[in-house]
């Protein structure tokens, strides 16, 4: 239930406050006060999209903020803790407090218990919080799929189970189709496809490339195109190192020995030069193992002449063959090559997989027609039931000869919500024919026929709240009075909001608040302001309202003497529900 909603800088409203409660709750005022703002600021509340144009002239933004108690154990609290709201617990219910803010740049901002959050969780909130209903829903209401959807809801948990296996297996049915309509529309590219890939697969194999090859062996290729150059600086690194036995020069390894021994006369006489003869022992060994790599350096490449330069330029001639027409390099080639085979094989297998996705797609068709009728059934049922609870709700909202109808026609093919042709009829006359809602009804007929299925379905409806935004539009009189009466019994079960310009609705109401237009002209000739206040009215005040909005004349005592009695009249009605 919502306690209250507070409203700054939205419309016309600067700054207002709603004390909300439970039972219904009217708000009225006179045309262009500002009334809808009400169900603007529910509406950002609930996360739907608010245009910057709704922010008051001259502010920079403009802020709704609720606060609501639901009781512990509610889904919608428990999403807004999942979310990182604080709640307030008190006992067994807990109060929570919904924000958002519209810049006039058009940026939108939403809080839920304190802490930021995306714009998405209050819609998420709002589908179990409020159920909105204003004038364009009566035009919704004659879409095939806005009656569908009602129906649905009337027939509750016993459709909820079959339709989302239906629909489940509806998706894959059209993902089969698809794939085996395209395996046999294709067949042809898809085997010239496969034959290009099992030749290039056999051209890859000849070669049988190995990873990282084609850096192998241009590194071995640049050695062997410069194995001289690198024989006579090996040979003469080695020389200097350790020169062979019949060479008259001094090498380094002998150098470096003469200069070990020198030290080692006399290191005993002097620590630090023994250290020093250690390590010019030390590197006469690493001159030594250096020499003998060098050596056999020199000597592998004596191993290797023109013949193996030709061998690796021939395979790389191979590997780059392969480079330029499948990958820039050859693992990139090996990878391909790998891609390339499971593809193959799934080209390959089209006419096992056409068969199994035939037998596949036979096999879905026939639970889809199993569950379409088991669908069909709960609906059929649920129809005859919301048609006669509807019809019983609109005698009593004085159309006592009215007749609504609701048709379950099935159809030759699936769709993704079943097989059924669903349409809402109404014979508004005895006598008449039943015809489409569009067609058959009038603006107030079509108010009173939207507000009973409301009131029907509210039964299977799980928001606390029902908001109504001039669905009154169109009617007068007795009708007028019947509404109300079937407001305020809608309201013993759930919260009710409804913005309204009729009195006989605003009698029924367990408060009454008035949005008041203050408007001021610039005395220098200037646009000037307008600006709107909300109002909770005490008994005498209503009084005066429900005659301003009966003879508008709030300060006529014959009005005021008319409205004390539609007052008491409604009161009446109340205590006898």
């Amino acid at each position: 239930m919502i306690e209250e909603i507070r409203i700054t800088d939205l419309g016309v409203i600067d700054g207002a406050t709603l004390p909300l409660g439970p039972g219904l709750s009217v708000v009225t005022g006179e045309t262009g006060a500002g009334k809808t703002m009400v169900v603007t600021a529910l509406g950002m509340l609930l996360g739907s999209r608010t245009d910057s144009g709704a922010v008051r002239h001259g502010a920079k933004q403009a802020v709704a903020e609720a606060t609501v108690r639901l009781p512990r154990d509610s889904a919608v609290l428990a999403r807004a803790e999942e979310a990182g709201a604080l709640v307030d617990p008190d006992g067994d219910v807990a109060e929570l407090i919904i924000a958002r803010v519209l810049s006039a740049e058009g940026r939108s901002r939403a809080a839920v218990g304190g802490r930021a959050t995306p714009v998405g969780v209050l819609a998420e909130l709002g589908e179990g919080l409020v159920a909105v209903h204003g004038q364009t829903d009566q035009l919704r209401l004659k879409g095939a799929v806005a009656q569908r959807d009602s129906l649905d809801r009337f027939a509750g948990a016993p459709l909820v189970g079959p339709l989302a296996e239906y629909r489940r297996a509806f998706d894959r049915w059209k993902e089969v189709r698809a794939t085996r309509e395209e395996l046999v529309s294709q067949s042809r590219e898809r085997l010239r496809e496969a034959e290009a890939l099992q030749l290039a697969l056999e051209e890859i194999d000849a070669v049988d490339p190995e990873p990282g090859e084609d850096d192998t062996l241009k590194a071995h290729a640049q050695r062997l195109a410069n194995v001289e150059g690198l024989r006579t600086a090996a040979t003469v690194a080695k020389g200097a190192l350790a020169a062979d036995e019949f060479s008259d020069g001094p090498d380094a390894v002998v150098l470096i020995d003469a200069a070990k021994r020198a030290l080692e006369q006399v290191e005993e006489d002097d620590p630090a030069l023994k250290d020093l003869a250690g390590r010019l022992a030390e590197i006469g060994y690493l001159m030594a193992d250096v020499s003998a790599e060098l050596a056999s350096y020199a000597s592998s490449l004596d191993s290797e002449g023109p013949e193996r330069l030709g061998e690796i330029e021939s395979r790389r001639a191979d590997l780059n063959r392969l480079i330029r027409k499948y990958a820039p390099s050859v693992d990139e080639v090996i990878a391909w090559a790998q891609r390339a085979r499971g593809r193959l094989d799934e080209l390959q297998d089209d006419s096992g997989r056409i068969d199994a996705l035939t037998a596949e797609e036979a096999e879905l068709s026939a639970a889809l027609d199993a569950l379409g009728e088991t669908i069909s059934t709960v609906r059929g049922d649920a129809a005859a039931l919301l048609s006669e609870r509807v019809s019983a709700e609109l005698a009593a909202l004085a159309m006592p000869d009215a007749r609504f109808v609701v048709e379950v026609q099935p159809t030759l093919e699936h769709s993704r919500n079943g097989r059924d042709d669903i349409r809402m009829l109404l014979r508004p006359h005895a006598g008449s024919a039943p015809r489409p809602l569009g067609k058959g009804a009038s603006g107030g007929e079509l108010s009173r026929v939207m507000l009973a299925i409301e009131v029907v379905l509210a039964e299977a409806d799980p928001v606390p709240t029902f908001v109504f935004d001039e669905v009154d539009a169109g009617v007068g009189g007795k009708a007028a009075v019947e509404i109300g009466r079937r407001l305020a019994m809608l309201a013993r079960h759930v919260q009710v909001i409804v913005v309204t310009h009729l009195p006989q609705v605003a009698a029924y109401a367990d408060r009454h608040i008035r949005v008041i237009k203050n408007s001021d002209a610039a005395a220098d000739g200037g646009a000037g302001f307008t600006a709107s206040d909300v109002v909770l009215l005490d008994d005498a005040q209503r009084v005066r309202e429900l005659a301003r909005m009966l003879a508008g004349q709030e300060h006529s005592d014959t009005a005021q003497a008319h409205a004390e009695e539609l007052l008491a009249e409604a009161q009446r009605a109340v205590a006898a529900f």
